[in-house]
């Protein structure tokens, strides 16, 4: 009897949490006590730098069409249009080819990264509010991440 009704209670738990958002964004701080590439740290610590000192009231521009098939080419889709999760798992897989013995591997992440924070310079300097919701709140994750790992 116990466990029918716990059962029922998990999986309702399950149907809705209104937490998952928050515990996604915690992830990101998990995903930056790893081991962290220097490159990333340096230009996390540049973006908070300029973050703490001047804002963004500048507008940045957009990345470029090379930019964006650079991310097309590795699976990635543009920063506004990605959630926290799949943030989350980039973040991920771009420690894992920073990491790797292989330079050209390690040259992509390193790029890769770059364009994700100027995606996120200029989505903050154009204060940003996504259309759809809170559906495609990546920026947040990618946020915190640079967060932790500039401190």
């Amino acid at each position: 009897m116990f466990q029918k009704y716990s059962k029922k209670v998990r999986s309702k738990q399950q149907e809705y949490n209104p937490y998952s958002r928050y515990d996604n964004l915690s992830m990101s701080s998990l995903i930056a006590r790893g081991q962290i590439p220097m490159k990333q740290r340096q230009l996390a610590t540049n973006y908070m730098v300029i973050k703490r000192i001047f804002g963004f009231s500048a507008v940045h521009s957009r990345i470029t069409n090379a930019e964006r098939a650079i991310l097309k080419k590795y699976g990635f889709d543009i920063l506004e249009n990605s959630t926290i999760s799949q943030i989350n798992h980039q973040l991920e897989q771009l420690k894992i080819w920073s990491n790797s013995g292989d330079a050209f591997v390690k040259a992509y992440a390193d790029e890769i990264f770059e364009i994700r924070i100027k995606e996120l310079k200029f989505l903050r300097a154009s204060n940003y509010s996504t259309a759809v919701g809170e559906f495609y709140d990546g920026y947040m994750a990618l946020e915190r991440y640079i967060e932790y790992i500039a401190n």
